[in-house]
């Protein structure tokens, strides 16, 4: 069975992004296995110790080495991705290099309109950059751009309910299998 890794860039207990990442471990549970990162855990990036990482940032960099492919799931912060994301792919753009090549899927929800729309284009440049370099599916027709969460996310368990938002992610995730599979990653 394929094996995933989300990071979550919302450190919020009730995060809707961390409902969807949540919603995805249970809907596909017989598709992969999808664990949830730890990013609250990561020290801020400094250069003086990337070379020797703490050991919070060593589990990760394990984390998604291992992995077939890595969820990114992310709200969109002054038109950005939020500090505790970018802090986790700074550290995982420098020494071992495990994102190089790494199939990864982006996806994101907001209680607004936009569907984190500026964050994920922004992030989608940061996985681009060389020390990241990851297989990210083109965004046309593979954007997982959640708006207005409230009413698409059921209480009290939390999980996406909303029938046509979870079509397009069947839809999503579906090439996204497909293109770990191409990477030949899995079953390592």
């Amino acid at each position: 069975m394929m094996r995933m890794l989300a990071l979550v860039g919302s450190l919020r207990k009730e995060s809707y992004n961390l409902r969807l990442v949540l919603t995805m471990q249970e809907r596909y549970r017989d598709r992969f296995s999808l664990e949830v990162a730890d990013l609250a855990s990561l020290p801020l990036y400094n250069q003086d110790a990337e070379d020797n990482p703490p050991e919070p940032v060593r589990r990760l960099k394990q984390k998604v080495a291992e992995a077939d492919g890595v969820i990114i799931a992310t709200p969109e912060y002054n038109w950005s991705i939020p500090g505790v994301l970018k802090n986790a792919l700074d550290w995982l753009s420098r020494g071992e290099r495990v994102l190089v090549q790494k199939p990864v899927l982006t996806v994101g929800v907001t209680p607004f309109m936009l569907g984190t729309i500026r964050a994920q284009l922004h992030l989608r440049e940061i996985l681009a950059a060389p020390g990241i370099s990851a297989r990210v599916l083109p965004p046309a027709g593979n954007e997982i751009l959640i708006t207005f969460a409230k009413d698409k996310f059921e209480e009290p368990n939390g999980r996406l309910v909303h029938a046509p938002t979870l079509e397009l992610l069947d839809t999503v995730v579906d090439k996204f299998l497909d293109l770990v599979r191409s990477a030949g990653t899995t079953g390592r």
